[in-house]
């Protein structure tokens, strides 16, 4: 029978960090077992009370139901490789992922189920699914803009999230991202490009997250937004969706799935 509801042994990747011990808080709010956490060798302490910090991903994914991935890319294709060997699912919310990263996670999906996200948040899978929808709707002329601001220590930049948000938009116009993406502007850059989807990256303070999607036209503009007061939100959706993938099969799922949209 697969694993559901309070059933479910959750181990965390990444444990030693901010959203790892996020995600071990809400999983004892939501009733989840946590199975253990594993880190980089070096990394100590406990996940929970009683489950030591391991750097062994292999073990901790044999002991879980559900693997919650929030490291770095780095880690990724160990990561990949232990719960395939486990056969179990996994949820990845690691941002700042190459395309390479995508392709191991594709090669995954054919064994078991992996859902990778930029972002965990209930509320920012409604926003993608809005902001997709009013894409597809305005005409080519309403301009794309996307602006996101998080804490100073952020690694990397467009945010997960800001991708998320541009993947959207950009299916909404039935377009690839990467062929309309603007990432940055600095000096002379000359007028907009038409149909182009820009991002603006700012990084200062403690913020966990603004995001921002402004659809432009002549005269009148739409904002779509959405603000992270706290981790808690994205380590209580990852818990939701690994609830959720427990016991589906493989395939390469999304947030977007979690709330049926």
């Amino acid at each position: 029978m697969a694993a559901t509801g309070k059933q479910v042994r959750i181990g965390i990747l990444g444990a030693g960090g901010r959203m790892g011990q996020a995600i071990a808080a809400a999983a004892g709010d939501a009733g989840v077992m946590l199975a253990g956490g594993a880190d980089r060798a070096g990394v100590t302490g406990e996940v929970a009370p009683g489950l030591a910090i391991t750097a062994d991903e292999n073990a901790l994914a044999g002991q879980s139901d559900v693997l919650i991935d929030f490291s770095v890319p780095a880690a990724l294709e160990a990561h990949l490789a232990a719960a395939v060997a486990a056969g179990k699912p996994i949820v990845i919310g690691t941002t700042g992922l190459e395309p390479r990263h995508h392709a191991l996670i594709d090669q995954a999906a054919r064994t078991i189920a992996v859902l990778q996200t930029g972002n965990t948040s209930l509320g920012v899978t409604l926003l993608a699914a809005l902001v997709r929808q009013a894409a597809a709707r305005l005409a080519r002329d309403w301009d794309i803009e996307i602006v996101e601001m998080h804490h100073r220590h952020k690694v990397d930049a467009p945010s997960g999230t800001s991708l998320l948000l541009g993947e959207a938009a950009a299916a909404g116009r039935g377009v690839a991202l990467g062929e309309v993406a603007d990432r940055g502007r600095d000096g002379i850059t000359g007028a907009r490009a038409d149909g182009a989807i820009g991002f603006a990256s700012l990084r200062g303070g403690s913020v966990a997250g603004d995001h921002m999607v402004v659809f432009a036209g002549e005269g009148e503009r739409i904002e779509l937004g959405h603000r992270a007061e706290s981790r808690a939100i994205f380590a209580r959706g990852a818990v939701k969706a690994a609830q959720w993938i427990a016991g589906r099969a493989a395939g390469r799922y999304a947030m977007g799935d979690v709330l049926d949209l």
